[in-house]
């Protein structure tokens, strides 16, 4: 019997890794003979470096980049397995969690951090290089992103322009003759789950801007800048993009990544499943086993088990998914692949003491998931 197990992490309790870890061995102490392939995964937002690293035998590099304040961070990227493919989260280096939310203004803040991750990437021997996108502190339109990979972003008397989505309005013109020229043989893929277009009353300050510190009046601001910003730029590249879904992404860096870099933009699952070889795998498996912290309606939405799902059913093999918590509307997954549900909690217990024994309550709600199997074998002669 071969299993797939590849479950997205348990925020703030365990890593993806772990997660399978316990799952398997629940289901060993039952079925010790089984074959079983431990696929973390994530879904391009955080914990998406460490999933794949985990996954591949790779390894994480920490770097010291520009923060979203213009001020040093210690952020980090990783690299695959086969030492070719990185795998970057833009909130490493330019995410909200990194401003205090008294200094939230996204006319100041800045991803250049984002593109000095790119930089080392690049630097460590990368020729591919993965991006998750969420969770940015930032409204610049990827400004940062190009200037630290070399393109300069000039005003009237030809001095680079100044960070943040407040200082668009000064772009006069670009140059991007000294942009790294190792980008032109880099396969760039980034992780984008939404589909909002670059500008207007569905575009990156409009919608995000507010999240980040943006009064009424900045997101008018901030919007006016970033269509500025991709008039000169298109001028420039003979190329339009601000209306493509996800071009508003991180405060407009997907739209940066697409019109400069020549990015593909898919679901970050998507992105995970290839990345590890999931069809490969799930092919001649018997089971898939996924999971992640909470399953309920929203999970239908690009999330982990259902990607994983979708994948697993175009070859039909069963889905079970786990959880920390399964909610009352949570019967949505039923119709995206997942054939069962368990919730991982014994009763009601503190929070607290949910995440201190996440590990054991796995690895028992996976052992008993397993005698279940092993019960109705013996009893339906399957």
């Amino acid at each position: 019997m071969k299993i797939i197990i590849a479950p997205d992490s348990f925020k703030e309790s365990l890593s993806a890794l772990e997660a399978a870890d316990a799952i398997e061995r629940g289901f060993q102490s039952v079925f010790p003979a089984a074959d079983y392939r431990k696929l973390p995964m994530a879904d391009g937002g955080e914990g998406t470096v460490q999933s794949l690293v985990d996954a591949t035998n790779g390894w994480i590099k920490e770097q010291v980049v520009t923060g979203p304040l213009g001020e040093p961070v210690k952020a980090f990227f990783g690299m695959m397995g086969d030492g070719k493919t990185a795998v970057i989260e833009m909130a490493a280096a330019s995410g909200l969690h990194l401003v205090p939310v008294e200094r939230r203004n996204p006319l100041v803040t800045t991803t250049k951090g984002t593109g000095e991750l790119m930089a080392a990437a690049l630097d460590a021997g990368a020729e591919h290089l993965m991006i998750g996108i969420g969770g940015s502190a930032t409204n610049d339109g990827g400004a940062g992103v190009i200037q630290a990979l070399g393109g300069r972003l000039l005003n009237k008397s030809g001095r680079e322009i100044g960070p943040g989505g407040g200082a668009l309005s000064q772009l006069a013109s670009l140059d991007i003759s000294e942009l790294d020229p190792r980008l032109e043989n880099v396969k760039l893929e980034v992780a984008c789950d939404v589909d909002n277009p670059l500008t207007g009353p569905k575009g990156a300050a409009a919608v995000f801007g507010p999240q980040k510190g943006a009064t009424e009046d900045m997101v008018v601001t901030l919007d006016q800048n970033l269509a500025h910003f991709a008039d000169v730029a298109e001028k420039a590249l003979g190329t339009t993009s601000r209306e493509i879904k996800g071009a508003g992404a991180a405060g407009g860096l997907g739209w940066s990544l697409l019109a400069f870099l020549d990015a593909d933009l898919k679901r970050g699952i998507d992105i995970v499943l290839e990345a590890v070889d999931f069809e490969d795998a799930v092919q001649d498996a018997d089971l898939v086993i996924t999971g992640e912290g909470r399953i309920d309606s929203q999970t239908i939405y690009g999330k982990t088990p259902i990607g994983v799902a979708k994948a697993a059913k175009s070859y039909d093999v069963p889905v079970i998914g786990i959880a920390g918590s399964v909610s009352r509307d949570s019967d949505a997954v039923y119709q995206h692949g997942i054939d069962a549900l368990f919730s991982i909690v014994p009763g009601a217990v503190p929070l607290e003491d949910a995440f201190e024994h996440a590990a054991e309550y796995m690895e028992r709600t996976a052992r008993d998931i397993a005698a279940s199997i092993k019960l109705a074998k013996t009893m339906f002669l399957i």
